[in-house]
């Protein structure tokens, strides 16, 4: 049964009972969904992950609001779309003036803490230290803004309050989850909010590796491939999947036996059943399947991540099958600690969800905004994703389109890895006319926009279009790391 309060009419729940829980999220960074074994991954890698998901509440099919670092960061800090917030890409900084949950929390009389990867300082400021203006709103602070370039497996250095550097001893999720334990340990006597966001299992950008600690990648050579990765990706000897995979693993399988650290510490200072702690992931990987990069595209292996929440509110939760979207984690933190959700959020509490709760308020579909590669946009229902395109947009300035082209259809029952385009068959055609409705109905909604979307060219029934690496970027053409910011 759910821990939270009944919900009274309008679906937001009541302020929970007793003391005010404590709130710990765990960010990892470009891990896909399947990743887990709750999701049916054979590795082995997230016992942790999958031991939250049994004993709290899993949401299935949990979707990035955008699958760009510095967008979906800032969605998870306000609660609004990228187009909202004004960081509709990397090198963006998040503005002063949008209430965020540290303000929000820390207002409330919560301490809060922040460790790890940032990316919301904008480009104007430099790899490590963060402005105290542009920090969000929280108050401890052990941080660099783009990690990827302070630090590398075995050497981490982030910045203090000060904004002087800090070495931190051991390999990277280790030292940033040593240091949340720390944080954890000085705090457990009072409400706090601690967002811990890793690096791993991002690639090292400088040698687009994935530097897994000593002997965890060789655990993984040979492991399963996703149908995606295995269809699509070219061979170990050209760099692809098979090449990075087990590094990435190894990387994810430290990542959570750090969790599990974390989580025996507030067993042994007695919070752990009163503390809310939340694993997600800012965006996923399709490594360089769907274009020149890891993500920036609408499918599932850049857009679906990872979210399993438990205690107050969470505990015994069971699973959530509908499409949800990681815009809504904010609410749902300040919801899960009784604090009111401030004007102007986007997101909708996921508590309502929990234990089998219905909101009848909520959409059946989920809306993804694509920048930077391209001007994009997508809806995604339990069964369909509907991707569109702006032709000739210019995606490093434009945040939206006055008029897009549809790019995508799949049909996710029959083909969960999208290999199968069924963009302009006549036999969907009704099936992609309502999807278009509905994402014109999210368009207009998030964005104020009443943009044109030209049908794809008609094709007969039956004429499929199986997905490969896509035309125009041969694999030997790629320069690795070109995306610096990434």
């Amino acid at each position: 049964m759910s821990e939270h309060s009944p919900i009274p009419e309008g679906g937001v729940p009541a302020p929970p009972s007793g003391p005010r829980p404590q709130v710990i999220v765990v960010l990892t960074d470009q891990q896909r969904w399947d990743t887990a074994g709750v999701h049916g991954n054979r590795a082995g890698v997230t016992p942790e992950f999958d031991r939250i998901a049994r004993e709290g509440t899993l949401f299935e099919q949990a979707v990035t609001p955008n699958p760009v670092c510095a967008p979906a960061r800032s969605s998870l800090q306000t609660g609004r779309y990228p187009t909202a917030t004004g960081v509709f890409r990397n090198g963006l900084p998040l503005p002063g003036d949008i209430p965020t949950l540290a303000g929000e929390f820390a207002a409330a009389g919560y301490a809060t803490g922040y460790i790890g990867k940032w990316h919301l300082a904008g480009d104007d400021n430099p790899d490590g230290p963060v402005p105290p203006a542009l920090r969000g709103g929280y108050g401890t602070w052990l941080a660099s803004d783009r990690l990827e370039f302070t630090s590398d497996a075995y050497r981490t250095v982030v910045h203090d309050e000060d904004g002087e550097p800090v070495r931190l001893p051991g390999y990277r999720s280790d030292a940033l989850i040593d240091a949340a334990i720390r944080f954890v340990a000085d705090h457990h006597d009072r409400p706090y909010l601690l967002f811990l966001s890793l690096l791993e299992p991002h690639h090292q950008n400088p040698t687009d590796d994935y530097p897994a600690p000593a002997g965890y990648r060789e655990r993984y050579e040979g492991a399963w491939l996703p149908p995606d990765l295995a269809a699509l990706s070219p061979g170990a000897e050209q760099g692809g999947a098979h090449r990075h995979l087990a590094g990435y693993l190894g990387q994810i399988k430290r990542v959570d036996e750090g969790v599990g650290r974390l989580r025996d510490a507030l067993r042994s200072l007695g919070t752990e059943e009163h503390t809310v702690l939340a694993w997600t992931a800012d965006h996923g990987s399709h490594f360089r399947t769907r274009n020149s990069e890891y993500k920036r595209s609408a499918h599932e292996a850049s857009v679906r991540v990872p979210l399993a929440v438990t205690g107050p509110g969470f505990s015994g939760g069971g699973l959530v099958r509908r499409p949800i979207s990681t815009v809504d984690l904010m609410p749902t933190l300040l919801a899960a600690a009784g604090l009111p959700v401030p004007p102007g959020v986007q997101g909708r509490s996921l508590l309502p969800l929990t234990g089998g709760g219905r909101d009848p308020e909520r959409p059946g579909s989920v809306f993804v905004q694509i920048s930077e590669d391209r001007v994009g946009r997508a809806v995604r229902t339990s069964r369909w994703k509907y991707a569109v395109e702006a032709p000739g947009a210019d995606a490093w300035n434009d945040p939206g389109a006055d008029h897009y082209t549809e790019t995508e259809l799949y049909d996710l029952a029959a083909d969960p890895y999208e290999l199968d385009n069924l963009v302009g068959l006549d036999s969907h055609r009704a099936v992609a006319d309502e999807l278009r409705r509905e994402l014109l109905d999210w368009l207009a909604r998030i964005e104020g926009a009443e943009p044109a979307v030209v049908r794809a060219p008609a094709r007969p029934s039956g004429q499929r279009r199986a997905e490969s690496f896509p035309a125009g970027t041969p694999w030997e053409g790629v320069r690795f790391g070109h995306n610096p910011r990434g």
